[in-house]
């Protein structure tokens, strides 16, 4: 089976990681995507995050929510780029669908927990997680 290349997006400059989730990438991260992707530049959502990190919940249809991130995406972003996408699943699956179709490459950080549980005299138990970046993993249809 063949393959068409000529469909492929075109790679005309080092890949920008732009960022949409809520949290800040950690050192570990940031070599990881410098190595494994390839990866030069860094994009946050900058004004843009609280729309991100706050979906209201009550809204039935969530497009015109991220219709500004949409357009933020497509004013900034070039074939090729990566997009690190986390978050509320709904806002999630639609801007893997955005990103698809438009030659980006959605990814998002997969992680190792370690959980820990530490009796207390009060006879309650506190709860301990580590969270530590293993690697980026793509997103593919359907999500």
């Amino acid at each position: 089976m063949s393959r068409n290349f000529d469909s492929l997006p075109v790679i005309t400059h080092m890949p920008t990681l732009f960022l949409l989730f809520s949290h800040t990438l950690t050192q570990e991260q940031i070599v990881d995507a410098r190595q494994t992707l390839g990866v030069t530049e860094f994009a946050a959502l900058e004004t843009l995050q609280a729309r991100w990190s706050d979906v209201p919940p009550d809204l039935e249809n969530i497009t015109e929510h991220l219709r500004p991130i949409f357009v933020w995406l497509t004013e900034q972003t070039h074939p090729g780029d990566y997009v690190l996408i986390q978050g509320d699943f709904g806002a999630v699956c639609a801007t893997v669908h955005f990103a698809l179709a438009r030659d980006l490459i959605p990814i998002y950080a997969t992680t190792e927990r370690q959980v820990t549980e530490i009796p207390l005299p009060d006879g309650t138990v506190q709860i301990q997680r580590i969270f530590r970046h293993v690697r980026y993993r793509r997103y593919h249809l359907p999500c």
